[in-house]
């Protein structure tokens, strides 16, 4: 066994909980080492719904604290990486006036209650709340009641039962993997004696030591403290620690992405967030050109047998029809399907009433390295629970904290030009001097924030490819070689939006690992290798809908 390197702190998780703690360390000069088995967000944290908000839900709960928290958050993410988070104005379809307050009341005293409907009377009681708790650093607008005719005149063809709604703001997150990235970067920058590593697997546990390999390298690190940042894996996790556990308490969620343009131009680029008779809440949104539908809640025992399954895709799309009955929407609809599990603590009560708050379990491993346990939390709280985290961890090293993450930008949402005048500015600079179209620069500071400068300059002469023609084998090069791309799946479904966007054609995967081949020197058999990898768990009838394979366990 190679000798141990100590270090301060092993984050064995690279979610967004671990990117975060990361950051969040390197920025108190705490060394780290981050350890990721697959690739960064490429968990649940790669499965969300994939927006910043507030749990208007949780309000149902009386999950107070967690509602505050989530919008301060959301609104300070609205200012932290505007590169990738933005205003979703939402619609709540409303079908009747009373209905929700009995069962409302007995659900917020923990009393289990089935909510098949929400009336207006608790659903403006509950945005008024919202706007309440979401005062702090507010950047969107407060809510409002529609009637049926001003309901129409922003979104048409929902079902004639609905006769009024309320309208109110979240946050939506464009590329999640790509943020939390970019808090790995960042913290590697913030202290370059730290690293994270994907694609990394812990392989033997020795005394206070854990012995892990990376690029076929055996690498022995002796932490003084553990972050077990795994998720719906922690168990799995401190069993490779040699502990026992049973914190975690999953649960599957599943989204799909439909190319349906009827569907498109009804939402006008609203969300709608709507209740079903059974008593889920579902929603649905633009995205990239489709809609994004989600989302399942499904209790599973194991997260490596998380996949979207035929009966979640009916049952989405089922539920699509009770808001739009008027749309033909079918199975071949569906470009792309995805599924994450919850990494929800173990409880004895309907998933769908298990917290989504965050904590903190603390055990020991080998002689008396704290381990800390990372459980719950959800995106939009991510940087409050990596500060909680690093607090934690701070004290055990006695260490005190020298700066705060609360303002600190994210990545390329460093420097972003927020309005019209400084983008077009900003914009004719980076043109100016690359000799990119503008059109072009405007396309890559849409995708990489203000790190698209860098990017623009490794794509001066490129090629276009002919699968994606928005995309530049230059553009794919320089992601492959400057963001930790390992596998094909890295590129596709994480450092790029192609999958998300419903674009995961045979051609473009087969031109995209030709590219990934040249920049990474893949051999002929790692190409068809990558290649055969991703088009694995491919749903008969259509070619595009593709799936991706389940994440193994973090460590």
């Amino acid at each position: 066994m190679p000798d141990a390197e100590e270090i301060d702190v092993l984050i064995i998780g690279g979610g967004i909980n671990g990117c975060g703690t990361f950051r969040d360390l390197c920025a108190q000069g705490v060394t780290c080492l981050l350890l990721e088995r697959d690739d960064f967000c490429a968990g649940a944290s790669a499965a969300s719904s994939r927006l910043m908000h507030g749990g208007l839900k949780y309000l149902e709960t009386g999950e107070f604290g967690l509602v505050r928290e989530s919008l301060t958050e959301r609104n300070r993410l609205l200012a932290n990486a505007p590169h990738y988070v933005s205003a979703l104005p939402t619609i709540l379809p409303l079908r009747s006036r009373f209905s929700g307050i009995l069962p409302s009341a007995k659900r917020f005293f923990g009393l289990p209650a089935k909510m098949t409907d929400r009336g207006s009377l608790i659903t403006r009681a509950g945005l008024i709340l919202y706007d309440v708790f979401g005062h702090r650093f507010r950047s969107m607008p407060v809510h409002r009641m529609l009637g049926r005719k001003a309901l129409e005149q922003r979104v048409s063809g929902l079902d004639a039962g609905i006769f009024a709604a309320g309208l109110y703001y979240e946050g939506q997150l464009s590329h999640a993997e790509r943020l939390g990235l970019e808090l790995v970067l960042d913290g590697e920058a913030l202290n370059p004696a730290s690293r994270a590593l994907n694609h990394a697997r812990v392989i033997a546990v020795q005394g206070d030591s854990v012995t892990f390999t990376h690029e076929g390298t055996l690498c022995t690190v002796r932490p003084r403290v553990v972050v077990n940042a795994g998720g719906a894996w922690i168990d799995s996790v401190n069993h490779d620690l040699g502990l026992a556990s049973k914190l975690m308490g999953g649960s599957k969620g599943s989204h799909l992405i439909i190319d349906h343009p009827e569907l498109y131009r009804a939402l006008n680029g609203h969300m709608i967030y709507f209740g079903t008779a059974d008593g889920r809440v579902n929603l649905c949104y633009p995205f990239m050109g489709r809609v994004l539908v989600g989302a399942t809640d499904v209790p599973i025992e194991d997260p490596d047998d998380a996949r979207c399954d035929a009966d979640e895709l009916s049952y989405m799309l089922a539920a699509m029809r009770q808001i739009f009955p008027d749309l033909d929407l079918r199975e071949d609809h569906v470009r792309y399907r995805f599924c994450g599990v919850r990494p929800l603590p173990r409880a004895d009560c309907d998933i769908g009433l298990v917290t989504r708050d965050h904590s903190i379990a603390e055990l020991r491993f080998g002689q008396a390295t704290p381990v800390l346990c990372l459980i719950g939390g959800k995106w939009t709280t991510f940087r409050a629970f990596s500060a909680e985290a690093t607090s934690r961890v701070l004290r055990h090293l006695g260490v005190t904290r020298r700066t705060d993450t609360a303002d600190m930008a994210i990545g390329g949402g460093r420097d972003f030009p927020r309005t019209p005048a400084a983008r077009t500015l900003w914009i004719d600079r980076v043109a100016a001097e690359t000799g990119l179209a503008r059109d072009r620069i405007d396309t890559l500071l849409s995708r990489y924030g203000t790190t698209a400068e860098s990017i623009a300059r490794a794509c001066m002469g490129e090629t276009m490819l002919v699968s994606l023609p928005d995309y530049s084998t230059e553009e794919l090069c320089a992601l492959c070689q400057t963001e930790r791309v390992g596998t094909l799946a890295d590129l596709l479904l994480r450092r790029t939006l192609i999958a998300m966007s419903g674009r995961l054609t045979s051609d473009a995967i087969a031109e995209c690992a030709r590219v990934a081949a040249t920049a990474l020197g893949w051999s002929a058999e790692q190409q068809h290798r990558e290649i055969a990898a991703m088009e694995l768990d491919q749903p008969s009838g259509y070619r595009a809908s593709l799936q991706a394979p389940p994440r193994k366990a973090a460590g």
